[in-house]
């Protein structure tokens, strides 16, 4: 008895996360397609051009932008921030710096420095 290994397969949507780009931004043969393991590791080791682009010039998902800003995607929310940004457009708030993305900024510190605080005491003890 021979089984047929079936490849595992995913939505265009997460493939899109799994990679780091805005699904609407991505060739319309991405977005209509199923995407395979396979695919999806072919992508990560080599991507296309236009995977290549994207990633350089976005738009950006909001964790990338979040990525980029130093901030949470919460933190992207309150400031007003809801949809994709161009890698041109996140310099652009960057070299403004709001006074919202100062704050965000802080507030990351923050936790991070909590988080960092909870870690030690979880070794220590």
């Amino acid at each position: 008895m021979t089984s047929h290994k079936t490849p595992q397969t995913m939505k265009p949507a997460t493939a899109a996360k799994k990679l780091g780009v805005y699904l609407e931004a991505t060739p319309a043969e991405f977005q209509e397609g199923v995407v395979s393991r396979d695919e999806l590791n072919a992508l990560q080791a080599e991507p296309p051009e236009w995977l290549r682009e994207l990633r350089r010039n976005g738009p950006h998902p909001r964790p990338v932008i979040a990525a980029k800003l130093g901030i949470s995607i919460s933190g992207l929310a309150r400031g007003g921030i809801t949809g994709a940004l161009t890698t041109d457009q996140i310099d652009a708030v960057k070299t403004e710096e709001p006074d919202w993305l100062k704050r965000e900024r802080e507030t990351q510190a923050e936790v991070r420095k909590e988080e960092a605080r909870v870690k030690a005491a979880r070794t220590d003890g």
